[in-house]
């Protein structure tokens, strides 16, 4: 077997996420009906992480198995994005390479890096629209990083996960949270191997009511010793959020 590993960039907001669903288009579907295509099989992809629906990638990563190669490696990059773009997706391939039959686009992730982006200023952007979280309300940034900090390490994150989350434990470590803001857009970055449904997007809503003077920085710790996620922040919109990286 040949295990070929892609990097994928993709606008995640007309999909209903990474996974394929019954519901809707996803992004795994997609490639997948490609490779078919190009391979002349039926071909399975598994993916680093799940995004959900209106999330972005910059660099998702996946792999999947060829019986033989019958194309330059570097090629099948090409190829899938021809037939993505026949399709009118908004998902590019890119990098194709051949991979040691050891490594797994899930199980070999050290660290993944969220990437979630808001527009803080007094007017929305038309150009950003489905790409940031638009706060009009000015963010006290000192506040939020202090507030972030607590956060790091190994905690029990269960006040910081959709109720709909389906883990069975959900312990999980954050490596670092960085906060910066860049003219207009705050952009802030959460470190770890893995996540539970919707943690990141919860933290963010958390710091975010922070930073509006809604809560004491204090409280992000009371919020994650209490376990409860009805006394955490809302859950932020999706379209602010990108899955940046994936270290190996």
């Amino acid at each position: 077997m040949i295990r070929i590993k892609l990097t994928i960039e993709y606008d995640g907001s007309n999909y209903v996420g990474w996974q394929k669903q019954k519901n809707g288009r996803s992004v795994q579907q997609q490639i997948e009906d490609c490779l078919e295509k190009l391979f002349k099989e039926k071909i399975n992809i598994y993916g680093a992480g799940r995004t959900d629906a209106g999330v972005h990638a910059l660099g998702q990563v996946a792999h999947f198995d060829l019986n033989n190669l019958n194309i330059d490696e570097k090629k099948i990059s090409l190829a899938i994005n021809y037939l993505l773009k026949k399709n009118e997706n908004k998902i590019s391939i890119l990098n194709s390479e051949k991979i040691s039959q050891n490594f797994d686009s899930r199980f070999s992730v050290k660290k993944k890096t969220y990437l979630y982006k808001i527009l803080n200023r007094t007017t929305a952007s038309f150009i950003l629209e489905g790409k940031v979280w638009f706060i009009a309300k000015r963010l006290n940034l000192d506040l939020m990083k202090k507030a972030s900090k607590v956060l790091i390490g190994k905690f029990d994150f269960n006040a910081f996960r959709s109720i709909h989350c389906q883990a069975k434990i959900s312990e999980r470590s954050i490596k670092d949270i960085k906060i910066k803001k860049s003219k207009d857009c705050i952009e802030i970055r959460v470190i770890g191997r893995s996540f539970l449904h919707n943690q990141v997007r919860i933290i963010v809503g958390t710091l975010v009511n922070v930073g509006k003077g809604v809560w004491d920085q204090k409280k992000t710790l009371t919020i994650l010793e209490s376990k409860n996620r009805q006394n955490a922040g809302p859950t932020a919109p999706a379209c602010g959020l990108y899955l940046e990286k994936i270290t190996y």
